[in-house]
């Protein structure tokens, strides 16, 4: 999985396709998508958060830790390699619904594979393979806003996309719950979920084939990264995403671990419970926060203010599990943290476009971005098994975290051109 920027493109530039004048989305569009990416975060969710992690436990308790954080980040680099690679062959084929499709249709097959495999270097191949058909259908699917939308309706398709996340999340954390006993029946369920999604998507959504395009040379994107980061504020929101994205997902790719070994539960409450507990807290949070945030960081045009503020209040949230391991301070640490990393994602995408080097290069510089979304959660795995292997415990994580929030509300304070 690569977190992006709603109603962006992770691929070669797709995000200005459309235009006033481009056909009207196809009739009940928004509801599709929203169902398109509620699938996509349920797997995304459910299997590396619950499924997954109680599989390496099952064959390996000892180094659960280690091993985990090896699967993650191995799958995590072939996921960031694949996605752009697969959105570049939707681009050249001119259309998107076969590559939904067949992404989708796949994850039944390779979910049914995770399933059955005894040893962790099995498990990382099967989901290295996960990643690579889930790819293919998030680097299709993201492109459907850019194409198909006008740009009009763009912030309604923008919010129908950003749903999902939440919505996704909650699903996945129930489900991967309710098979915690038969993680293998769990696997396929998601698979299911994918597949029935992808087929009523592509058979309700029509689509007009599109001019190929031809995919950008490796020299000339990397030479408009490079581009990008020399502009002074747009370096400075890299920086920054990028270190809060890091803290963020080295704590929360390890929850249920977390529940399992540091978190006192209340009698009768596994870990897994714990998490279908947790999981609607935090989404409920960050919609709530997303929403607000947005409003008034447009009314009172702070974006600077808000996005700092969210940071820290983020930074906040993580040492509340570092100082106490109660299950009340799992619960505060879930909303809390709902509320601050909502708040910075929808002020911050918003400070970002205001800091764009070039308005002609918006849809690749977005892309850039995007890096500071995919490559820290690349990194996180290894670093938080690390911590946690070195330190003895998840306290040390917490506060790693929190530090790396601090510097990443600290980030936006350069920025000159953006309150």
């Amino acid at each position: 999985m690569a977190l992006s920027s709603p109603g962006t493109s992770p691929d070669t530039g797709t995000a200005g396709a459309a235009s006033p004048g481009a056909p009207r989305p196809t009739r009940g569009l928004l509801p599709l998508l929203l169902a398109g990416n509620t699938a996509m975060y349920a797997l995304y969710v459910g299997v590396p958060g619950m499924l997954l992690a109680l599989q390496i436990e099952a064959i390996d308790p000892a180094d659960k830790v280690a091993n985990f954080g090896l699967v993650s980040g191995v799958s995590a680099i072939f996921a960031t390699v694949f996605n752009p690679v697969a959105g570049a062959l939707s681009d050249r084929s001119g259309r998107r619904n076969p590559w939904i499709l067949a992404g989708g249709l796949l994850a039944l097959p390779v979910m049914l594979l995770l399933g059955s495999v005894h040893t962790i270097l099995l498990v990382m191949i099967a989901w290295c393979l996960g990643q690579a058909v889930m790819n293919v259908y998030q680097a299709a699917l993201t492109s459907v806003v850019p194409d198909r939308v006008p740009l009009a309706a763009r912030g309604k398709a923008s919010a129908a996309v950003g749903l999902g996340l939440p919505i996704g999340s909650t699903i996945g954390a129930l489900v991967g719950a309710a098979f915690s006993e038969d993680y293998r029946t769990g696997y396929l369920v998601f698979g299911a979920i994918v597949a029935a999604t992808a087929a009523l998507f592509t058979s309700c959504a029509r689509e007009q084939r599109m001019p190929a395009k031809a995919p950008l040379p490796v020299k000339q994107q990397i030479a408009a990264f490079g581009s990008a980061l020399k502009d002074h504020d747009f370096r400075w929101a890299f920086i920054g995403r990028a270190l809060l994205v890091l803290g963020y997902f080295a704590v929360a790719g390890f929850q249920l671990y977390i529940l399992k070994d540091h978190t006192d539960l209340p009698a009768g409450l596994g870990a897994e419970e714990a998490v279908a507990i947790l999981m609607p807290l935090n989404s409920v949070a960050m919609v709530v926060s997303t929403v607000l945030g947005g409003w008034l960081s447009d009314r009172y045009d702070r974006r600077k203010l808000f996005v700092g503020a969210s940071a820290a209040l983020a930074a906040v949230a993580l040492v509340i599990p570092a100082v106490s391991t109660s299950w009340t301070a799992m619960l505060v640490f879930s909303v809390v943290n709902g509320l601050g990393f909502g708040c910075y994602m929808a002020v911050d995408t918003a400070l970002v476009t205001m800091v764009l080097p070039k308005a002609e290069d918006a849809a690749r510089d977005m892309g850039v971005l995007n890096v500071a979304n995919a490559g820290p959660q690349i990194v996180a795995p290894f670093v938080a098994s690390l911590i946690v292997s070195l330190s003895g415990g998840y306290t040390a994580l917490f506060l790693v975290a929190a530090v790396l929030s601090v510097l990443g509300a600290l980030a936006v304070r350069p920025i000159r051109t953006v309150r």
